[in-house]
């Protein structure tokens, strides 16, 4: 029978949502272990996880600085519009106030219990009653604050066990069992180790604490990564702040820090130009007093001596005009302090103040001018009254400035208030169990579907008999898997050599000749039937590859047709490993490769079997060229005495793809079987074998496909009904 040729367009873009319905069938056993496992991790990670609490508070930033009532003048000149929320929100984050808070609190002091692994924060957290331990392990209860710990290089730098005793004692050793420091709770301990302040110790004798010094960068860092700022809708000025942590007392007094320590920087801020100006005048109004009185100690000096007292009405006005512009001048030095702070000289404010001052310096120099043409007595009344007008002004002017200033420093409340203070909400944000078990659960399903579509996807085996006629090639028939072979291979290896070898045997057609797979290899036997009408009674069983079950189609088959009523020869050709001898319970000597090397009759190496009509020919010893032996004259001999002595030959051969003992056998066979296995033998191996008999000038029939696994994913699979 030649090989029919067809031509099958098959659309590769199609997806067959059958089959993948199917292939989701089969692996319901992955998908449900593989969820009820995922279900189990994702209840374990719920029940053990940390609970994180979260606080928040609300801060406002104003959009300018409250003034002051009757200073306007003076705190308009300070206020100053508030900065872009994005400034605002990264002050909050800067090291400038994280770095206050994580000193006020100690968060750079990490002092916290031994637990058990896995599960020690779940049982700490659902302890009742004293603290406990075991073998150092803190069960629950327990408690500690550190309120001082500096380490020198001699101590190590891996984290230090701090160890309970009894009477509030306690002992800190390093990781080479070195005690640091030992000593009382409450007190102040130093040695060249460094120091230490334990505040309280709530613990069993023998609890061990695991007690580690952050750097501040560190602890910063770490205070940053549970801190969230943000603004409450858009241009609000509403900076809404939350923190989270294991610990809802300790979040709680970190965010109110935090808040407090941004308020504070604000209203300093806020103050500083205040204080810079208020600095300046204390500084001067000493030295302005000491002047003040040595100009009117000079004057009634002078009016004691030369008792002179009155000026004319002319002088008094030049004098009264030039303490006027002193009065200015003071002025303009005082504001030119204040304006430096905020500009350079080249800004337009800045420019102004100088031209006035130079203006100011002209007009004094005009009266200095006729001031020159009084009298000499006259002269020297007006410099001295001039000297005390003008520092009694100075001074008084200093002095009120400086209260001004004081009473805005004092008032200073900035542009930023507290609008609600840290809390706690009372149930934890994390972890959020009822999701994970949920999550989980979802994706234990995904991973096992994920799983048998991968594997589906890169097994490219035969899935059916279809993809070989699509191929091109006849499907001479399906044999299914039988689980009833399984179990008579298992019981057969459990017997003693004795028993193995003395008429024991695995054949399934007589073992089970109801079986679907001996049903199968009865549709085969009519199919040669038809087959080898036209050619020789001799059938050859191959295959690409080993472990494909040649044996097993090979025996049955032979059995089949024996139970038939013919008489049948069975050879087994793989003299390098065959292993037909054990399925008829028999050795594997006096075989094969005695009769090709003319060591042995014919007739003296065949074995009868428990199958009436059926003889069997065995490998043999195995030989050291197995190929020379087939080319030589006595193989094709032999094979022509067992055709005409039997009804039917079947040759089992080794495979075609390891070695070429097929294709010598081929060339004197009737009728030759290509084996192959389901979803195993990929159909590029099926057609290079098929090639390689080709080039040898043998032809394949057809092909067999064996091991059909039955499953919902191939609809078309073997035998969908059975019929008794």
């Amino acid at each position: 029978m030649t090989v029919v040729n067809k031509t099958v367009n098959n659309d590769q873009d199609v997806i067959d949502l059958g089959k993948l319905l199917g292939l989701l069938r089969d692996g319901r056993l992955l998908i449900g272990v593989t969820t009820a496992l995922a279900f189990i991790i994702g209840v374990a990670i719920a029940l053990l996880s940390t609970p994180v609490y979260k606080a928040d508070a609300l801060i406002q930033v104003e959009s300018k600085a409250a003034g002051i009532p009757g200073l306007s003048e003076v705190t308009d000149m300070f206020a100053q519009e508030s900065s872009e929320v994005t400034t605002e929100l990264e002050l909050i984050k800067s090291r400038m106030i994280l770095g206050q808070v994580v000193a006020d609190l100690n968060l750079d002091i990490v002092a916290q219990p031994r637990r058990l692994p896995i599960i020690g924060d779940f049982l700490a957290r659902r302890h009742v009653g004293q603290p406990s331990q075991w073998q150092g392990y803190g069960l629950g209860g327990e408690s500690i604050s550190v309120s001082q710990l500096q380490l020198t290089d001699m101590a190590s730098t891996g984290p230090l066990s701090l160890i309970a005793q009894a009477n509030n004692q306690f002992m800190v050793v390093n990781d080479d069992g070195l005690t640091l420091f030992k000593g009382q709770v409450g007190q102040l301990l130093s040695s060249p180790f460094g120091s230490i302040k334990v505040g309280r110790l709530q613990a069993a004798e023998g609890t061990e604490f695991v007690l580690a010094k952050k750097s501040p960068r560190n602890a910063i860092a770490d205070l940053l990564a549970g801190l969230s700022v943000s603004e409450k809708g858009k241009k609000s000025g509403i900076l809404s702040l939350s923190y989270s942590g294991a610990d809802p007392e300790l979040i709680q007094a970190v965010l109110d820090k935090i808040s407090q320590y941004y308020l504070l920087q604000n209203v300093q801020r806020t103050s500083a130009q205040a204080e810079n100006s208020l600095l300046f005048l204390q500084d001067k109004l000493p030295a302005v007093k000491a002047e003040l009185e040595k100009a009117e100690a000079a004057l009634n000096r002078f009016q004691s001596q030369s008792q002179s007292v009155d000026m004319s009405l002319e002088t008094e006005a030049i004098l009264k005009q030039l303490v006027e512009l002193e009065k200015r001048l003071n002025e303009l030095s005082i504001k030119e302090t204040e304006v430096q702070q905020l500009y350079t000289p080249s800004h337009p404010t800045y420019a102004s103040l100088i031209q006035q001052r130079r203006r100011i310096d002209n007009q004094r120099a005009e009266l200095t001018t006729r001031i020159e043409n009084l009298p000499e007595t006259q002269q020297q009344i007006f410099r001295l009254k001039r000297d005390v007008e003008v520092a009694q002004t100075i001074y008084l002017q200093l002095l009120n400035r400086s209260q001004e200033l004081a009473i805005v420093k004092a008032s200073t409340v900035g542009n930023v208030r507290i609008i609600d203070t840290a809390s706690v909400m009372a149930k934890p944000v994390k972890p959020k169990k009822p999701l994970i078990v949920v999550l989980a659960t979802l994706l234990g399903g995904m991973l096992g579907v994920a799983t048998i579509l991968v594997r589906a996807a890169f097994n490219k085996g035969i899935e059916s008999s279809e993809v070989i006629e699509s191929a091109g090639h006849s499907v001479y028939g399906s044999i299914p898997l039988d689980a009833g072979m399984q179990s008579l291979l298992s019981e057969q290896k459990k017997l003693p050599l004795e028993q193995r070898l003395d008429g024991a045997h695995t054949l399934l057609a007589v073992h089970n000749p109801a079986s679907l797979a001996i049903e199968s290899i009865r549709s085969l036997r009519t199919s040669l039937h038809f087959a080898a009408m036209n050619a020789n009674n001799i059938i050859m069983i191959s295959g690409p590859a080993p472990s494909i079950g040649k044996s097993f189609v090979s025996s049955n088959l032979a059995a089949v047709m024996a139970q038939g009523g013919n008489k049948v020869l069975l050879i087994d050709a793989d003299m390098r490993k065959g292993y037909m001898q054990r399925v008829f319970g028999c050795k594997w000597d006096n075989g094969l490769s005695e009769i090709l090397a003319a060591k042995l009759e014919i007739k003296d190496a065949i074995k009868t079997t428990v199958v009436d009509g059926l003889d069997f020919i065995s490998r043999g010893q195995v030989p050291p060229n197995p190929s020379e032996l087939l080319m030589q004259p006595n193989f094709e001999a032999l094979l022509k005495w067992a055709s005409a002595n039997y009804d039917t030959v079947i040759v089992d051969t080794p495979p075609i793809l390891a070695v070429t003992d097929a294709a010598i056998i081929g060339k004197y066979c009737g009728t030759s079987l290509l084996l192959v296995k389901h979803q195993e033998t990929p159909l590029k191996e099926l057609e290079y074998s098929i090639e390689r008999f080709k080039v040898a000038g043998v032809n394949i029939n057809g092909v067999v496909l064996n091991q059909m696994v039955q499953s919902a994913a191939n609809k078309y699979g073997y035998y969908q009904y059975s019929y008794h």
